[in-house]
């Protein structure tokens, strides 16, 4: 039987799909959501077990390359420095993440104007932050009113305690008169709408069992299952089809069983990331749009951009707890602005971390030189858990051309749709910044009383950050969607995750990523009228 067509068609269920459906659906259509991945339960998650670091590293891993469960597509990664991450399942990467949840500031959407650098956004901070705003109540954000880095801005619950290691980190900031801020996190401090609070299981990498944190299957979708939006999971789109005059009609997806289906639409949403949005596009080849879907302008799939990371940690002699959301602690802007004289152009953030999980931990250690196998291990190990703390430094991508998803000629997915294949380059202006984050991140560690420190940079597993391969413009001939995130080409396709990006600021996105869906989302019951002009 063929499925009957619907209003609206959304493909993903992860930050942004789950956002957007559920605004959606107040505009009376039929909504529908297809999502290659299943419904997880909370009860098969990692931490239920004393399994629970090894799972995080297998079937839980954050690469799709080493999970390789049905619902994954290979990636083609051989020629980039960062490891791509994604997670396929209602709730997406959302699954998987730390939680840690700042916003874009307002200076991140006119970067030309301000440095002279990539481009200005069409749209700023002001246009979103009604929809910032909708996004942490709907989500369960927990912070602190006043972070000079921020407009002012409330978050609907307190703050996650910082514990003995984030006042230690604290303490070297403040003893620099650096910059720090308790950190906005979609992790619940305290009860709230159902959900129970944080009870430090330190385990968000590999999903939260106790369901604090806040992953869209438990966040959006309940709701907008309840105004209506029905969930297909097991769908594996393999391309959006087009009618005679180039506007799209619906998809083509292959079901749980393998079994090719149609699905019509008036409406066809993308929500599938910086990666697997321009995959679905450059393999939707037509007559009426030869180079891929929505790619008149010959930008799809390029100016990926990443977040290079750079983990700085600092061995204590002091005892710290090591305890909770391991990227929920306190937040830093110092470098954040452009200051020409450090040798870089815009900036990047510090994020601190708690202690690693003992197995991690000691891999990481002995990744860096500092824990010997065999021999002392033991004792070193000792020396090291419960007295590491340390950081993350989150640095600003700029987009290059060069910087690219394309399709694989070889590698497929299991049901033979081509696989995306990653070429990326850290630029010099970013491997400056990231050396810079080092040397200032050591400096902030010995001034908290570290008495020594270690780090990575780049940082190989931290591609969560997927953008700017479908980027925001006005102009059709620079861009691939308008200032709402409708494809100039194809005037009933939106785009809505963190591809539409222009730049990346030097935070994490979904937060933004989220109020730029739910803005899309209001954008087209505005103009419903005269959605299709």
């Amino acid at each position: 039987m063929a499925n009957e067509p619907v209003g609206v068609l959304i493909i993903g269920a992860g930050a942004s799909g789950g956002a957007f459906a559920w605004s959606i659906a107040d505009a009376g259509m039929s909504v529908l959501c297809l999502e290659q991945g299943p419904w997880m339960q909370q009860s098969t998650y990692p931490t239920n077990g004393l399994d629970f670091e090894s799972r995080a590293m297998g079937e839980f891993s954050a690469s799709p390359n080493v999970r390789g469960l049905a619902q994954d597509y290979p990636v083609n990664q051989d020629d980039t420095p960062i490891v791509p991450l994604m997670f396929n399942a209602v709730g997406g990467s959302t699954i998987l993440w730390a939680g840690h949840f700042p916003r874009f500031t307002p200076r991140d959407f006119r970067v030309r104007s301000d440095d002279g650098v990539a481009d200005d956004w069409p749209i700023d901070y002001e246009t979103l932050e009604p929809f910032f705003a909708v996004n942490d109540t709907m989500m369960g954000v927990s912070g602190l009113a006043g972070d000079p880095a921020y407009p002012r801005h409330e978050p609907p619950l307190p703050p996650i305690p910082l514990g003995a290691t984030g006042n230690a980190m604290a303490r070297g900031f403040e003893q620099l008169g650096w910059h720090w801020w308790p950190s906005d996190s979609a992790i619940i401090s305290q009860d709230y709408n159902g959900r129970e609070g944080c009870i430090n299981l330190s385990s968000c990498g590999s999903g939260c069992t106790h369901g604090s944190k806040a992953s869209t299957d438990i966040t959006y979708w309940p709701v907008a299952q309840r105004k209506g939006v029905e969930i297909r999971t097991g769908c594996r789109v393999r391309e959006i089809t087009v009618r005679e005059d180039g506007t799209a009609d619906g998809v083509l997806y292959y079901d749980e069983d393998g079994v090719l289906q149609e699905q019509q639409a008036e409406i066809v949403v993308l929500a599938c990331n910086g990666i697997g949005t321009p995959r679905l596009l450059l393999n939707s080849k037509s007559e009426q749009h030869p180079d891929g879907l929505a790619n008149s302008s010959g930008l799809v799939g390029k100016n990926l951009m990443h977040h290079p990371y750079a983990r700085i940690l600092g061995v204590f002699e002091e005892e710290l707890d090591g305890k909770g959301p391991g990227g929920c602690s306190i937040w830093s802007h110092e470098f954040y602005e452009t200051d020409r004289s450090r040798g870089f152009v815009r900036g990047y953030s510090y994020e601190m971390t708690r202690g690693i999980a003992p197995a991690s931990g000691a891999l990481f250690a002995s990744a860096q030189g500092r824990l010997p196998w065999g021999s002392g291990h033991h004792e070193a190990f000792a020396e090291l858990y419960n007295h590491t703390a340390g950081m993350v430094a989150i640095t600003e991508d700029l987009p290059e051309e060069t910087n690219t998803v394309t399709l694989d000629p070889v590698l497929t997915d299991s049901d033979g749709i081509p696989a995306p294949k990653i070429n990326y380059t850290v630029s010099e202006n970013t491997q400056k910044m990231l050396d810079h984050a080092v040397e200032r991140g050591e400096e902030a560690l010995h001034a908290a009383g570290a008495v020594e420190t270690y780090h990575e940079s780049p940082l190989r597993q931290a591609g969560w950050h997927l953008m700017g391969t479908a980027r925001m413009g006005t102009d059709p001939t620079t861009s691939v969607v308008n200032e709402w995130g409708r494809a100039h080409d194809v005037k009933n396709l939106f785009i809505i995750d963190g591809s539409i990006f222009v730049t990346s600021a030097g935070v994490n996105p979904t937060s933004t990523i989220q109020a730029l869906a739910l803005y899309v989302a209001d954008s087209i019951k505005r103009n419903i009228g005269n959605l299709f002009d």
